[in-house]
Order: structure tokens, then C-alpha cells, then sequence
């Protein structure tokens, strides 16, 4: 299979290169620096603009996952431009390229948030939920998964993968919680009371594979492990994972004072279900918190 991805440079772009790499799949990263995917991307193509790849054989998929990293920093003016552009707009120009080829891949996997519910509360939440209208990470999901579903204008099957925070080693939001634990520092966001899903990055990998070879699957997917959890039950996890109290609470008004808008991020919270991945016959390997954690920090 020929494979292009988007953001393959990114978390789970290198973990499904790593994959699809070693089962023989020929993979092209579009990337800004594309003379360092090869190296990160086990021996994928690196090219940098989508007109380079006019003429060439094929593409029998295509996974959009560019992204510039949403929690990093406070959602200013110019940040939020640099956040839609990197997802809608780019998403928007993916298709434009898709509609000039002469024969299109069967199908464009495309990565979207469990942010997109907004804040929940204790709503239970499925891909038949309503998306969220107040707040920007939800309106940016929220164009992001319109602009890919013009692609289905031209025949081609469109899944929208809708991610919770994923949980890895070194990267993601583990590797920002991780030092503040290893300080004895960490603690509750707000209450702790907001649920916070969750998923493994073997399972999203593992979903994302599944998710390509199953020709009847359309639409938004909830990627997220079955049971969720609230942020108090989260660090608590955390903290025995790690061997580190989890006894200091950053209080909501401070995380609001800091990070404005996206603050929501931290104390918003959505009771998320895979619903759809299950009854699809998607086998999680990581169902429990305590095992997914101790699986990371193994």
C-alpha cells in the first residue's frame, strides 16, 4: 500500500511510520523539514510540498495529522492563526491537491480532538454527541473535520479520528506532567472533578490500522480508551506510576490566570465513549488507567 501522511513527523505519524514501515508499506511524509523524515520516520520519503508528488504513482491512502502543537502555549491571536492554519487550511489545500489527481486514494483518515465535545460536564459523550460552540479548540475541530469531509464530494471515503490526550513515554502530555510529579509537585487541575479521556499510544496506532482496512467505516470516530476517568482519579494513577505524591491541586482561577482560553483544555472535561470502535470489533489493548501507565513507565 502507498501511504501519504501529514504530521508525520508528530507523535503518532513516527509511531504508524514505525509500522506500516517494518509490514513493507511505501510511506511519503509531507513535511516542512523533509530532509529529517527519513531518520524519524523509519525510512519514509520526505517531501515538502504536495505538488512535488504530481505525477508520481498512486497514493492508495492518505492520513492527515499536521498540526502545530495545541497546549504548548497560550492561545493568543497569533497563535490561534498558526493552529488554524496548520489544521484547516492545510487540511483545506490537502483536498484541493486530492481533487487534480487523476486517480485519488480510497480513503482519507483524518485527525480531529475529543476536544471537540467542548465541556461536557458529566454528559456521557459519543460520536452522535453535539460538538462544543463555546470555545476555540472546539471550533477549530470543528472546521478541521468540515474541511476534510469535502473530500467525500470526490468519492473517496472519509474517517475523522477523534483523539483524547494520548499517553507515551517521552512525549505528549505525560512528558509535560511528568516533571512536575518527579518534583513532588503534582496534584489536581481545578476540583479534579472533569473527566478526562484518554488512550494509549499502541491503541491509537492500533485503531488508525484498523480504521484503514475496514472499507465500511466512515465518519467520526471517538478514539479513546473504554473507561474514563476524572483528573482526580488520573494523577492519583499517575502519581503511583511514577512513585510521587500527587498532593498539590493547581487551583482553576490560577490556570485561568495563566492560560486564558486554553485553560479549558485543563479544567474542561468530557465523558468520552469509543462506542463505535467497539462495536466495529476494535480490540483495546489498554483498557485500564493502571495498566496503560505502567505499560509507559515500564
Amino acid at each position: 500500500m502507498r501511504i501519504l501522511l501529514t504530521g508525520g513527523t508528530g507523535l503518532i505519524g513516527r509511531a504508524l511510520c514505525k509500522r506500516w514501515g517494518a509490514e513493507g508499506h511505501e510511506l511519503v511524509v509531507l513535511s516542512r523539514k523533509p530532509q529529517k523524515v527519513s531518520e524519524l520516520c523509519s525510512g519514509a520519503l520526505g517531501v515538502e510540498r504536495l505538488d512535488q508528488l504530481d505525477g508520481t504513482p498512486a497514493f492508495d491512502a492518505v492520513i492527515n495529522l499536521a498540526g502545530a502543537p495545541i497546549a504548548d502555549r497560550p492561545w493568543t491571536q497569533a497563535r490561534r492563526k498558526v493552529l488554524w492554519k496548520s489544521r484547516v487550511d492545510l487540511t483545506q489545500h490537502l483536498v484541493t491537491w486530492l481533487e487534480l489527481q487523476s486517480k485519488r486514494p480510497s480513503v482519507l483518515i483524518s485527525g480531529s480532538a475529543t476536544g471537540i465535545y467542548g465541556d461536557c460536564g458529566d454528559a456521557i459523550i459519543d460520536e452522535d454527541s453535539p460538538s462544543g460552540t463555546d470555545d476555540f479548540g472546539s471550533r477549530l475541530c470543528v472546521a478541521w473535520e468540515d474541511a476534510a469531509r469535502q473530500a467525500e464530494t470526490l468519492g473517496m471515503r472519509v474517517v475523522l479520528v477523534r483523539t483524547a490526550p494520548v499517553l507515551a513515554r517521552n512525549a505528549g502530555m505525560l512528558a509535560r506532567m511528568k516533571l512536575p510529579f518527579k518534583l513532588a509537585l503534582g496534584g489536581r487541575l481545578g476540583n479534579g472533578q472533569q473527566w478526562m479521556p484518554w488512550i494509549h499510544l499502541t491503541d491509537e496506532v492500533g485503531l488508525i490500522d484498523f480504521l484503514l482496512h475496514c472499507d465500511d467505516c466512515t465518519g467520526a470516530w471517538n478514539a479513546c480508551a473504554p473507561q474514563a476517568v476524572r483528573n482526580s482519579e488520573f494523577v492519583r494513577a499517575l502519581g503511583l506510576a511514577l512513585h510521587r505524591p500527587a498532593i498539590l491541586p493547581a487551583p482553576a482561577f490560577l490556570l485561568r490566570l495563566a492560560l486564558g482560553d486554553m485553560s479549558t483544555l485543563l479544567l474542561g472535561g468530557q465523558h468520552v465513549l469509543a462506542d463505535r470502535a467497539l462495536a466495529a470489533g476494535y480490540r483495546f489493548q489498554f483498557i485500564r488507567l493502571d495498566d496503560a501507565l505502567a505499560d509507559v513507565f515500564c
